[in-house]
């Protein structure tokens, strides 16, 4: 009995450090941090790629990838909360 209670309580604490777990990846998929060094990544590896083709004002056409970048993250809640409210209606 001792040795089943004992797997039970391990078994409860492997659940709870899942689930500290996914939510820590939830925050993060949502998080303003990861948003904001995705977009510095994409312009600086857009403007590095630009400038090695030698665009013109390869700074500034980095912006459009970028500016692409931040406008799905916007965007990507929206059709996420639309698509499985349609799931569920089902």
């Amino acid at each position: 009995m001792e040795e089943r209670i004992h797997r039970i309580e391990e078994e409860i604490k492997a659940i709870t450090l899942r689930n500290a777990r996914v939510e820590a990846d939830k925050k993060w998929e949502t998080s303003l941090f990861r948003m904001l060094s995705l977009a510095a990544l994409t312009y600086f590896a857009a403007a590095l790629l630009l400038y090695v083709i030698s665009a013109e004002r390869f700074l500034l056409g980095a912006l459009v990838p970028t500016a692409g970048l931040i406008l799905s993250f916007q965007t990507l809640p929206a059709l996420k909360r639309w698509w499985v409210g349609k799931f569920l209606r089902r």
